[in-house]
């Protein structure tokens, strides 16, 4: 028996049998909340993190706007992901690997190609405070959205929309020709 062991086992001793008992009640729990934690880094759902390729970028009609979406959106609504450390440990992984799914294919601004028709909607989530996610900006404060960005985000969102539903003066190569 160690040094430290020793003088464990004689304060263990001193306690009155009842805190003797809390006390290895508290160990067992943590040593059962330490195993757990382990076996669920086997589940393999999480782990894997792609990217698909860019078909088309959403027709920003501004930088600024491009900008505010690219900090606060493109995570969870692109093929443009970032995956930080945290999102290879369950069960953070597993939420993470979820929101990501779940938000591409509500809305890619990757796959602008592909019919949408989710940009209104959007402008809508995003002025009512339900985007981006509290769980997401509670970890990336970036993401937060002043009332400012929040009314930039929207309009360029609403402008997008209006373009989708044929209100499209733009040239052939798609440039939306706004200023920042």
């Amino acid at each position: 028996m160690s040094d430290d062991e020793a003088g464990e086992a004689a304060d263990d001793a001193n306690l009155p049998p009842k805190r003797r008992g809390l006390r290895t009640a508290a160990k067992w729990t943590g040593l059962t909340v330490l195993g757990l934690f382990l076996l669920i880094q086997l589940v393999p759902y999480g782990w894997r993190h792609p990217n698909p390729p860019v078909t088309q970028d959403a027709p920003w009609p501004n930088a600024a706007s491009a900008a505010i979406a690219r900090r606060s959106c493109y995570d969870c609504h692109s093929n443009e992901s970032r995956w930080p450390a945290y999102t290879y440990v369950a069960p953070m992984s597993w939420l993470t690997r979820f929101d990501v799914e779940r938000g591409r294919e509500k809305l890619n601004f990757s796959e602008w190609d592909r019919d949408q028709d989710k940009a209104e909607d959007a402008a809508e989530q995003v002025s009512e405070g339900r985007m981006p996610l509290s769980r997401f900006t509670l970890i990336h404060r970036d993401a937060r959205l002043s009332d400012d960005e929040v009314a930039k985000l929207t309009t360029a969102l609403g402008q997008m929309s209006q373009d989708d539903r044929g209100g499209d003066n733009r040239g052939p190569g798609g440039d939306g020709g706004g200023d920042d």
